[in-house]
C-alpha cells in the first residue's frame, strides 16, 4: 500500500502535519482583524490632483444603467455600468486595512511553529523514500 500522494512519505506524517499546518493558519488568521475605511466621502482614487469619491462613482454608474434600460445594445451604456462596478469593487477592496491584534511571543511562536513546521511535515511526506539505501 502506498502512502501520501502514492509515495512512501507515510499516511501518519501526512496527516500530522495537515492537522499541524490547518491549525496554525487558523491562530494566524484568527488573529488578523479587519477593518475598512470605506465610505460616500471617503477618497478611493486621486487623479490630476483630485479625489474621487464611491459616491463621485456612483454617477457615471446610474447613468450607464439609464442608457442600459434605454438601449440594451449601447455599448456606451455597457462600459459606463461595468467599468463604475470595477472601480467601486477596486475602491472597496483597496480601503481595507489589517491589522494583528495584540499578542504575545509565545502565541506567535506557537503560530509560527505550527504553521511553518505542519508545512514542512505535510511536505516530506510527499516525498518518496528509497527503501534500499540504508540510513546512516
Amino acid at each position: 500500500m502506498k502512502g501520501a500522494g502514492g509515495t512512501s512519505g507515510g499516511i501518519g506524517a501526512f496527516l500530522t502535519g495537515l492537522v499541524m499546518m490547518c491549525g496554525g493558519f487558523y491562530m494566524l488568521l484568527n488573529a488578523i482583524k479587519v477593518t475598512s475605511s470605506f465610505g460616500f466621502s471617503q477618497s478611493l482614487y486621486y487623479v490630476g490632483g483630485m479625489s474621487l469619491t464611491s459616491g463621485m462613482i456612483m454617477i457615471p454608474f446610474m447613468f450607464g444603467v439609464g442608457l442600459m434600460f434605454y438601449n440594451a445594445k449601447n455599448v456606451l451604456g455597457w462600459i459606463l455600468t461595468f467599468g463604475s462596478l470595477v472601480a467601486l469593487v477596486f475602491g472597496v477592496i483597496s480601503s481595507i486595512n489589517f491589522r494583528f491584534t495584540h499578542m504575545s511571543a509565545f502565541d506567535l511562536i506557537v503560530i509560527l511553529i505550527l504553521s511553518v513546521g505542519g508545512l514542512g511535515i505535510f511536505l516530506r511526506s510527499l516525498k518518496a523514500f528509497d527503501k534500499n539505501i540504508p540510513d546512516t
